[in-house]
């Protein structure tokens, strides 16, 4: 359905808005699925067809299905055969490695491509990533955190995909942020790395000086007011925001850290990863309730899930909604036989399996997530995923 119609989607109702002026068709003319059948992400391939083919509904009949092997010379092998057999239009690749393989074949030959990784890196014209990024994480945690007054955002975050991913998006969204990166898995260097970006040893100073001071007076009053200050709260830090991207074990270290830094949650508001969508129960018992992420509202799925699990007798992957989107994508944008490139960016976007979605000319994508606030039992929306997204800042 068009983004911002009422109802809800279902298979085969994923549609632009009309109005979208048509562009002369690529040489091929059929969809073309790129998927890992095998190799290391064989385990996915099953998941990625099924979900595909539910999207393209009756045009799946005539989907052309390949192996990529799982790596990035077979994704572009297999793009190469694709265009040979006469496709306009590509879905997958499924990993940012194969999909920046694939735009050397099929950007020369016009071809789009409709690929399922999360890594907005590879975004380019003509190449979507459809995954959902951290990048767009970001820019909803931003706006939940200005709409609660911390707008002052740090980031605290591991040297790892996921951590540069965030860090990028953070200093896109917010000039001014500060970033500061550690060593995953490493507790010293996460230790040494909050105090550096909490300014504690500048905030904490001049306390430990007056109380050096006191107790050199050595008298009975000094000693006493040396006491007090000692328990008295050092200056909060230089900022009232913090995102940060551990999901495991280092969440229980950071919760013990935080306190010791005086970077007290409460008047510091935690922004973290989509990840936590998971278990953020767990989340919340490793000492961060009241922290926030952005992820899709599964309320918005009920609908995919339950037309898959009818289709194929089974639960589907996250993975799956997203594979689903470029499937029913493929459907809308290539009826009646030809493929309509202007189509793919129409700027109301669509209602895919997650919520509203809109392809922008550069390759990026743009989704309307939620933001959950982590509480004890789980996680409740404190800003619901919005209806559309007609502004490139929405």
């Amino acid at each position: 359905m068009p983004s911002g119609s009422p109802g809800s989607m279902v298979p085969g109702s994923l549609a632009p808005q009309a109005g979208a002026a048509a562009q002369p068709a690529p040489a091929g003319s059929r969809v073309a699925l790129l998927a890992p059948l095998t190799g290391a992400y064989a385990a996915a391939g099953p998941d990625i067809v099924n979900a595909v083919k539910l999207g393209l509904g009756p045009a799946a009949a005539s989907l052309d299905i390949l192996d990529t092997g799982s790596t990035a010379a077979g994704a572009a092998a297999a793009a190469q055969k694709a265009i040979a057999a006469g496709a306009g239009l590509i879905v997958g690749p499924l990993t940012d490695t194969e999909a920046g393989a694939v735009a050397s074949v099929t950007q020369p030959a016009h071809v789009d491509v409709l690929s399922l990784t999360s890594d907005s890196n590879e975004a380019r014209p003509g190449l979507w990533t459809l995954g959902i990024t951290p990048a767009e994480q970001v820019r909803a945690l931003v706006r939940a955190a200005n709409a609660q007054g911390h707008g002052t955002i740090a980031g605290f975050l591991p040297t790892s995909p996921l951590g540069d991913a965030m860090g990028r998006a953070l200093t896109t969204a917010v000039a001014s942020a500060t970033i500061q990166t550690y060593s995953p898995g490493s507790f010293g260097s996460m230790n040494s790395a909050l105090r550096s970006l909490s300014g504690y040893a500048s905030r904490r100073g001049p306390i430990d000086a007056q109380i050096k001071q006191l107790r050199g007076s050595h008298t009975v009053a000094g000693r006493q007011e040396a006491a007090k200050l000692r328990h008295e709260p050092i200056p909060p830090p230089p900022f009232n925001a913090l995102l940060i991207a551990e999901t495991g074990s280092g969440l229980g270290e950071l919760a013990t850290l935080m306190p010791y830094y005086d970077v007290n949650r409460g008047p510091v508001l935690v922004l973290g990863p989509g990840l936590w969508a998971a278990n953020p129960a767990s989340v919340a018992a490793a000492g961060f309730s009241g922290a926030l992420f952005a992820a899709p509202d599964p309320a918005a799925a009920t609908q995919f899930n339950g037309s898959y699990s009818a289709a194929y007798g089974a639960q589907p992957s996250p993975l799956a909604a997203i594979a689903f989107d470029a499937g029913a994508i493929a459907r809308v944008t290539s009826a009646g036989g030809q493929i309509n490139q202007s189509a793919l960016t129409n700027p109301s976007g669509f209602t895919g399996a997650d919520g509203v979605l809109v392809l922008n000319p550069d390759g990026t994508v743009r989704r309307g997530l939620a933001v959950f606030q982590v509480e004890a039992g789980g996680a409740q929306i404190i800003q619901p995923a919005p209806a559309s997204l007609s502004a490139p800042g929405s």
